[in-house]
This record gives C-alpha cells, structure tokens and sequence, in this order.
C-alpha cells in the first residue's frame, strides 16, 4: 500500500492563535489528518470551543493559554511540553497582533512594543523553544504565519508590515541554520482573508473598492484557504522544502 504522505499519525503539533480564523482552521486541518494538537491563544477559555470541536472530530486536543508577548508565559509553555510529552514534531506560529491603524508619524512607542513582542520576539523565541526539543529528537518542522505585507507593506500598517518582513527573514535565517538538525522552517504569506483580525477592512466598501482590483481573483480568502500549505509544510510532502515564503494571496503579488 502507498504511504500516505500527508499523514501526520503520531506527531504532535502547537499551534499558537489558534482560538479563530487562519488558527482554527489550521488546528482543524492537522488534527483531521492524525497530529495530536496542543493549541494556545491568550486565554484558555477562549480555546474551549475549537477543543471541543476537534475532539467531537476524534481529535486529541490539548488548550493551553500563552501571550507570545510574555516571556515567562513561553517558557511555562515549553516547560509543561517538555514534562509532559517529552517532545515536538510541528510548530505553526500564527498569533499575530496590529494594534495600530494609521500613518508611521502618528505611531508611538506603545503601539512598536507590543506588535514587534508579539510578532516578532513572540515567533523567535517560539522558534527557539521548538528547535531546541526538534534538534534533540531529530528532526521537525516550523511554519511561520507572515502576510503579503512582508513583500508589499499596505498603507496605514507600517509597523505590522515590518514586522512580517522580519517573521520571513527570521524563516530563513532560521532554515538555513537549523537544516543541518533536519528542522525545517517555512512561512505562508496570507493574503486579505476573511477573519476578525481583517473585518475593519473587508466591512469598509470603500477600502475593499482598493484592495479587490489588486487581486486577479477578486475576493477575500476564507481561512481554510491557508490550512491546505500548512499540511503540505508540515508533512514528509515538503520533505526537501525549507526556507520557503509562500504566498497565498489570490494572485495579489504576482
């Protein structure tokens, strides 16, 4: 019989922001092809819904709560992975914050902190964490939730576009350098997706009257639209990909 190379039988996965939108679908889509998940957001409770729905689907399901901006929160997280599992196949970093909508003059320090804490320091130290338990067991995979912004920063999101870009120079540094463990490290570069984080611009029709004619497909995706590169990823499919910054966008960067 052939092997099923998408299967994920026996493998364990974090995916952090997993209580909504691409993280949930993501959660949905490794569990429905065997990874055992431990799943994060801010607040435990908040992940109690999608838990339930993953283990009524014959998923096993850990919630924990973690803030990416928190250090101590990262290392609880590990510390608990570690005692309790004593291993990590797969992380998928997802949690992502924009607190700020507006002009870099108007930006203040505030506003910087907490968006490069949590998109960038959150997913490097995620990272670290990871890699650490990866290189000892011999292998695993990370897969970095970017934006087409890392390529083509948007109007009014200046510091969250930079810190994409660094979460895919961060996906290659890492690559490069954790490829000699058999880790491999790659990003998916969303497009305008239908998801509380975007809902500000997809209910505006006059910034949806910009943004659709710069995509050839001409609509928002929906977050299960992302899940399906994450399996590839993660999967013995993508065995010799690493390094990768794919975009999912609708044709938006072509």
């Amino acid at each position: 019989m052939q092997k099923d190379i998408f299967s994920l039988q026996g493998r364990l996965a974090l995916i952090t922001g997993a209580s909504r939108g691409i993280g949930t679908a993501i959660a949905r889509m490794l569990a429905d092809h065997g990874a055992r998940l431990i799943i994060t957001a801010r607040k435990e409770e908040s992940l109690q819904a999608v838990a339930a729905e993953i283990a009524a689907r014959g998923g096993e399901v850990l919630p924990m709560a973690c803030h990416l901006g928190e250090m101590e929160q990262i290392r609880a997280l590990f510390d608990r992975i570690q005692k309790d599992y004593g291993k990590l196949d797969i992380l998928v970093n997802n949690a992502g914050t924009n607190p700020f909508f507006g002009d870099v003059l108007s930006a203040d320090e505030k506003a910087w902190d907490k968006t490069v804490d949590v998109n960038l320091k959150g997913y490097f130290f995620m990272s670290q964490s990871a890699a650490k338990i990866m290189k000892e067991q011999g292998g695993g995979a990370i897969v970095n939730v970017a934006s087409v912004n890392a390529v083509r920063p948007a109007p009014f999101q200046g510091i969250y576009s930079i810190t994409k870009a660094g979460i895919a120079s961060m996906t290659q540094s890492f690559a490069k350098e954790l490829a000699p463990f058999k880790i491999r490290v790659n990003a998916i570069l969303p497009g305008l997706t239908d998801t509380k984080f975007s809902s500000l611009m997809i209910q505006s029709p006059e910034i949806m009257k910009i943004i659709l004619p710069m995509i050839p497909m001409h609509r928002a995706a929906q977050p299960e639209e992302m899940a399906g590169l994450v399996l590839y990823l993660v999967s013995d499919a993508a065995s010799y990909t690493t390094g990768a910054c794919i975009p999912v966008d609708g044709g938006m960067l072509a």
